[in-house]
Formats: C-alpha cells, sequence, structure tokens
C-alpha cells in the first residue's frame, strides 16, 4: 500500500498546534510538511518497525480525564500490524499501572515506538478498537516519524532470574526522595497529553513523545513542581499544542538499569520567554508540571539497558547549573 500523506481536508494539526506553530513563525512550512509525513495509517517501514520492539511507551488519559505515559512490553513481536490501519498490542498494564483501568475500547490512546540503540522512534495516534484480556488492537488516525535528537544510545536485554521482583507500587500527591533521585538523575523522560475537540476531526486525541538532555536536566522546583526545557525539535508542536488546548500531562521516568517507572501526573504552565528560559542553552520555551500525583514502581520492566552514549546533540545543551552561573 502507498501512503502519499494526509488525504483530509482540513488540517492534520488542531488549534492547539497550530497556534504553537504560529507563535514561533512555522505555521505555513509545518502545515505543508505535516500533509506529507503525517499518514492516516502506518507505512510498511512503520509496521515493521514496530513489529521488532521490545516495548512501547504508551500516552492515554485515566477516568479523571489526566494523561499518564506507560510502557507496555513483551517480545519482540509482540506488536503486529495486520494491515496498515491497525496495531495489535499482545500486553496490558499491570494491576498497579496508573492506566491499568484507562485502555479500554474507545479509549484516545498514543504510542511511541522508540528503538534507543538506534535512535530511531515512530508514532502512532489513534484509538482502541478492541480490547481482551491478552492486549489492544489499535485503530490508527495519525502515524509520523520523528527525528533521532536528544535520544542517548543505550542498548537492552533481558532482566535475569536475579532482577526480578518488584515492591509494592508507592502512591502520593507529591514527590518523595526516592522521585526526587529519579527525576535529578534522569536524561530520558517522556510525556503524555491530550486534546479532544470534536470539531478537530481527524486530529488531537492522546499522544506521548520523548525528551531527552544531559542528567538533570529536568529541575525539581519543590516537593510538587518540576521544569524541562523544551529544545527545538520536528516544529510540529504535538505536545506543546496540546499543553495550549489542555494544560494537563503526564511525564515518565524510566530507570533504565533497574527497570523501575516514575509517573507523574498535573497541570502544566508553558514559559514561552524571559530570562529563565534565555540563560538555558538550547531551550526555546520551559514546561513547567505543577505535579498533583505520584505513583513511583519498581522494578517492574522485564527489561534493562546499558548506557553507551549520549546524543551528540545534547553537547549543544545546557544545564540548569550553568544556567544559574548566567
Amino acid at each position: 500500500m502507498d501512503l502519499q500523506g494526509w488525504p483530509h481536508a482540513e488540517s492534520p494539526f488542531h488549534a492547539g498546534e497550530q497556534a504553537a506553530q504560529q507563535r514561533a513563525g512555522s505555521r505555513e512550512k509545518m502545515e505543508a510538511a505535516g500533509r506529507r509525513v503525517v499518514r492516516p495509517a502506518m507505512p510498511e517501514q512503520h509496521r515493521l518497525f514496530f513489529a521488532q520492539l521490545p516495548f512501547v511507551v504508551v500516552g492515554a488519559v485515566d477516568a479523571a480525564d489526566m494523561p499518564w505515559a506507560t510502557v507496555l512490553s513483551g517480545t519482540p513481536g509482540f506488536m503486529q500490524a495486520p494491515d496498515p490501519g491497525h496495531l495489535r498490542i499482545a500486553a496490558r498494564p499491570l494491576a498497579d499501572d496508573p492506566l491499568a483501568h484507562a485502555l479500554g475500547a474507545g479509549a484516545d490512546i498514543g504510542l511511541l515506538g522508540i528503538e534507543l540503540h538506534t535512535r530511531r522512534r515512530n508514532r502512532m495516534n489513534g484509538r482502541i478498537a478492541a480490547e481482551d484480556e491478552t492486549g489492544l488492537t489499535v485503530a490508527v488516525e495519525q502515524s509520523f516519524g520523528n527525528c533521532p535528537r536528544y535520544i542517548q544510545l543505550r542498548h537492552w536485554r533481558e532482566a535475569g532470574a536475579d532482577e526480578s521482583g518488584t515492591a509494592a507500587a508507592w502512591h502520593g500527591d507529591a514527590l518523595d526522595t526516592g522521585a526526587v533521585e529519579a527525576l535529578r538523575a534522569a536524561d530520558t523522560i517522556f510525556i503524555a497529553t491530550h486534546h479532544h475537540d470534536a470539531a478537530s476531526g481527524h486530529s488531537g486525541g492522546a499522544d506521548v513523545s520523548h525528551r531527552g538532555g544531559k542528567p538533570g536536566f529536568v529541575r525539581v522546583d519543590g516537593a510538587r513542581t518540576v521544569t524541562f526545557p523544551d529544545f527545538n525539535g520536528n516544529n510540529y508542536f504535538n505536545t506543546v499544542g496540546n499543553l495550549v488546548a489542555n494544560p494537563r500531562a503526564g511525564l515518565l521516568v524510566p530507570d533504565f538499569e533497574r527497570g523501575g517507572l516514575l509517573h507523574l501526573s498535573g497541570h502544566s504552565e508553558i514559559v514561552w520567554e524571559g530570562p529563565e528560559v534565555e540563560r538555558f542553552d538550547g531551550a526555546e520555551r520551559l514546561v513547567r508540571l505543577h505535579v498533583e500525583r505520584v505513583v513511583r514502581r519498581s522494578g517492574v520492566l522485564p527489561l534493562r539497558w546499558q548506557f553507551e552514549a549520549m546524543s551528540p546533540w545534547v553537547a549543544q545543551t545546557g544545564s540548569w547549573e550553568a544556567a544559574a552561573e548566567h
């Protein structure tokens, strides 16, 4: 099947994304680019890519309409695309996952397939067409690739028998010591957002995206606030555009060495300009999350990753320590 691009008369970008593009001075350019590369189904390359992955990052909203990001995993092949319009995922969230009860038929879902050892990533946003005890079938609404910027090089392996075992999930409404330590050490996070507007037609819904930087690029401003820079990317403004329309967001911080996941959700604000942005090299804006819920889960992933190298793009970015010296 030869997929030529966006087939609909309406834009592939909803009003929030368009507003962010306009503010960045890239609206017309991004509209043309979006119509070329955003597709209503998966090209063969993306179908094969998802099928070779051992995990996928998922974004969706819970019963209170709060976005969360999580990870589903399995033996490569646990995701299969029987046709360009559908992706079958033979996995479900564990019982202690914030999205354990959120991935039912009809729910919006955002998927990020990311291969850390090659720095490849592809996005697919859609809706759950069917679900059962063994997994989900997602109907594709938007499929598009992303650049490799800010992805740290890591190689995965299956966790050994001596690395198995999980502790009870920790829940809170503010960051505890474990959450603070994870955030301050992080060089990779994922952010889930959501915007649903009937007028948007074929755009909007759930989305999840990657953010990377030097360890510590997420600043902990207190027990209920974190801030991180937004660097130059593909300029589609999927994440920022969703936040313009709906400031609710969820962050996911993976512990690559021990298989843990830290989930945060809350309301965000975008710092578009000013001294705080200017002092952080490479930052085009900042995202500040006011944390409302925290779920910290130890050892829940059956995978482990070995760090190899930072992304070369990260060298062009700053740090909060350097920003404080300006």
